[in-house]
């Protein structure tokens, strides 16, 4: 049988960690997943209290295909208080997850012969989802000395005639890196005037260490603001990431669009989940504060170990609950017989001798490096880098 050729594209090395980590226990052997990228925090009960309400009360039928209203205007508020950010209800959809949001604005944005700026290293998904739009990714390599961030001057070398989009996620997976007011709004000003969109993914807004704020890039310009898409959801800052509630907002054509789209795919995202984020964004976010502080002692705890390994250096994240060490000084070492040549080889040793599970560099476009969730346990981060410094010496 022959597949077509938009299904040509690579599997989610994240998912294949975990897929491996999960087999692995299911064995009976005892396995630290690094690999996730989800809070390991229960969602906070007043959420769960409306989607047990929502049952209840049996809303469990189709929704607008864009979502519900109630959850739209939450949205429109949650925007203009914490962003600065004014929209109409017309200007925002409800999707199944960020990851959703992302895919049906590229999808609705780009096609063949255009072009997405991505910096790397980036979120797994988003180069195949621009080649799934038939559309080209281009890649611009920020490296560490740079703090990961994406530079006026690279902007402007990958600029082409054939640009659609400029696709920014701060707080970043997997580097953790957040963009500074100022150091977005240099990019803001070489982009201003150009016809491109940008497409702002914000997901892990909430979750910043040392006084880091979150900007918009959208907040620079009322002219800039009408040609980005700002993408944010429920699941880091809530730890809803099995409710699979993101949403978009931005031009109302571009809106359109996917509403259109979501309406011929998907459907409405589920109805439960959409009146319990309604609760979660009515609630606030008081709590997250509490998880931050948890987020950071861990945060601080691995950064330490990684970096008393001898071919490790990781520096210290500002934003997310991931931290992006090198470990370049590992490759072409042999450990236990077996040599490593990349950075893949050395997730597999490290899952399969030291059983931690960990993302390889390479699928971030960042070989070299690899991923390391703290989104966990601290008894699981001290036994795991416990195991770590067992099988790398």
């Amino acid at each position: 049988m022959k597949l077509a050729q938009r299904s040509n594209i690579s599997p989610s090395l994240t998912l294949a960690m975990n897929t491996k980590a999960n087999q692995m226990r299911a064995e009976g052997l005892d396995v630290i997943s690094f690999a996730a990228g989800e809070p390991d925090f229960h969602t906070p009960e007043h959420i769960k209290t409306a989607g047990k309400r929502a049952i209840d009360e049996n809303k469990t039928y189709y929704t607008p295909a864009s979502g519900i209203v109630e959850l739209k205007k939450q949205v429109v508020r949650k925007l203009e208080r914490d962003n600065g950010l004014s929209y109409g209800i017309d200007q925002i959809s409800i999707n199944s997850g960020a990851k959703h949001s992302v895919f049906n604005v590229l999808f609705v944005l780009v096609q063949e012969g255009d072009e997405v700026i991505i910096p790397a290293p980036y979120w797994v998904s988003y180069s195949e989802m621009v080649r799934i739009c038939s559309a080209t990714p281009v890649f611009v390599d920020t490296p560490e000395e740079n703090g990961f961030r994406l530079l006026p001057e690279q902007l402007k070398k990958a600029l082409t005639r054939k640009t659609k989009v400029l696709l920014l996620n701060s707080p970043c997976n997997p580097t953790g890196t957040v963009y500074k007011k100022e150091e977005l709004f240099e990019l803001a000003r070489v982009i201003e005037d150009l016809d491109l969109v940008v497409v702002s993914d914000e997901v892990y807004e909430m979750i910043l260490y040392e006084g880091n704020e979150h900007v918009s890039i959208a907040s620079y310009s009322p002219k800039l603001k009408d040609r980005t898409v700002v993408i944010n959801g429920m699941s880091k800052a809530y730890s809803m990431t099995g409710w699979r509630i993101g949403y978009a907002a931005g031009p109302k054509e571009v809106i359109n669009a996917v509403n259109t789209l979501q309406g011929h795919t998907s459907g409405n995202p589920t109805s439960i989940a959409q009146w319990a984020s309604v609760s979660g964004l009515e609630g606030g976010t008081d709590f997250v504060g509490d998880w931050v502080d948890e987020f950071r002692k861990r945060r601080d705890y691995i950064v330490n170990e990684l970096n008393s390994i001898h071919g490790v250096t990781c520096t210290t994240p500002g934003g997310a609950f991931y931290v992006f060490p090198s470990v370049k000084g590992l490759i072409g070492r042999t450990f236990r017989g077996r040599k490593i040549e990349n950075s893949v080889d050395l997730s597999y040793y490290l899952l399969e001798v030291g059983h931690i599970a960990v993302v390889p560099g390479q699928a971030f476009g960042a070989e070299g490096y690899i991923r390391i969730s703290f989104a966990t346990s601290m008894e699981n981060i001290i036994e795991g880098m416990k195991r770590m410094k067992e099988v790398l010496t």
